[in-house]
């Protein structure tokens, strides 16, 4: 024969893991386009200073005469602007991907 504790702390277990299991399928109900959307935001967001960079540089080039290329000079201010704007995009991202409390008796369920 069982032990009812140990069905009831089976039935708990597995009740705790079809709620949990419930909760990420409606959390993760994202279609595929959202991920290409992504892709798209982070392309944008890198290409947009970049392009405002070199749109910056060549009306300099062509107000200040001599000296250095002010495109040459801002295109990797712009670059490194992006890459930074993109980096925070996705950061906030993940951590909106991640941020649930994890269930400290997880482990212990497997056993």
């Amino acid at each position: 024969m069982t032990d009812p504790s140990r069905q009831e702390r089976f039935h708990n277990t597995v009740e705790r893991k079809a709620r949990r299991k419930r909760s990420e399928q409606a959390r993760n109900s994202q279609p595929l386009w959202s991920g290409f959307s992504l892709f798209g935001i982070v392309g944008w967001s890198v290409a947009v200073p970049t392009l405002l960079a070199i749109a910056v540089g060549i009306w300099l080039d062509r107000h200040i005469v001599g000296g250095p290329s002010w495109t040459l000079t801002l295109l990797p201010v712009g670059i490194v602007l992006g890459c930074l704007s993109a980096w925070r995009w996705i950061s906030h991202e993940e951590q909106q991907i991640h941020h649930h409390p994890e269930d400290p008796q997880e482990d212990d369920d497997d056993q």
